[in-house]
């Protein structure tokens, strides 16, 4: 049984930082492509950043480039975004998604249906 489980959420004051982490079991991590997607109230699910097998290439939304930044630990299997100058309007549920199918990451890293394996969500909340 695949588990994606995200960690790291919380209430942070305008332009502070928080990271979240993903990890998953029941599939081989290094061969996992991931991504970060975001829900806020009464809003559809957004992608934020993507990361593929090796770590080398990352791909960010627009609203958080510079901002956010996505890694990961093949040796620790644990995924990581880092959210640096958060915004009121950064406040959302954040959800890890993964794939081991091999997907073209440049065309459809942000197309959540191209994802198979979801964790449950953590909450993050940018208020003074």
């Amino acid at each position: 049984q695949v588990q994606v489980v995200e960690s790291g959420g919380g209430l942070v004051q305008p332009g502070g930082s928080l990271r979240l982490d993903c990890t998953i079991s029941g599939r081989t991590f290094s061969r996992l492509l991931f991504g970060w997607f975001r829900q806020a109230p009464g809003k559809a699910r957004e992608a934020v950043a993507h990361i593929n097998r090796s770590g080398g290439t990352t791909y960010y939304s627009d609203f958080v480039k510079g901002r956010f930044t996505l890694s990961r630990d093949n040796a620790k299997t644990t995924v990581s975004l880092q959210m640096n100058s958060l915004k009121v309007e950064d406040t959302a549920v954040y959800f890890c998604a993964a794939t081991d199918r091999p997907i073209p990451s440049n065309l459809y890293w942000s197309d959540k249906s191209n994802y198979d394996y979801w964790g449950q969500g953590t909450q993050v909340t940018v208020s003074s």
